[in-house]
């Protein structure tokens, strides 16, 4: 598969699948991208886990943070790495491991050969993007937020 490009067809399939979730990374701390991203999948209905071995047993949202992938208690579709490109790897490993069915590495996120071995064992991956921005693409809720209304906008007023 071309990791460079995805059909919206493709990531429409993998979040319509997906119902539990298990984000690796994510923060208890309330101003952190990882936090935010969590809460909003988690509004939409998703299952959502925390897995973040300094946060092991704390809540995050209503939910048990967990230490590591293995140790979730409940069968996981899709494993979102909220980790360094470095640490895909070993995180994809433990996806496979515990029989989840999708790979999603968030934006910056790249591991062409953890890719390639999720793929091998009949996974589906997706590689720097983020689950919550496309959730909101596909569904027409980037407009909600001033994307593309001309609000928000990283250039200067002119006066």
């Amino acid at each position: 598969m071309n990791h460079d490009r995805y059909d919206d067809a493709y990531l429409r399939s993998i979040l319509d699948q997906a119902k539990t979730i298990a984000m690796v990374g994510a923060s208890t701390s309330w101003n952190r991208p990882s936090y935010f991203a969590f809460k909003y999948l988690k509004g939409k209905g998703y299952r959502m886990i925390g897995v973040n071995p300094g946060a092991a047993g704390e809540a995050l949202l209503g939910e048990t943070v967990y230490a590591s992938l293995k140790d979730i208690p409940v069968p996981v579709d899709m494993v979102d790495i909220f980790r360094k490109s470095e640490a895909a790897g070993a995180i994809t490993d433990e996806a496979i491991a515990i029989g989840a069915t999708i790979v999603w590495m968030q934006i910056g996120v790249r591991d062409d050969d953890a890719a390639a071995r999720a793929e091998a064992a009949g996974l589906k991956v997706v590689m720097n993007r983020c689950p919550k921005i496309e959730y909101g693409r596909l569904h027409g809720e980037l407009g909600w937020g001033g994307f593309n209304s001309g609000i928000i906008s990283s250039r200067r007023r002119r006066i």
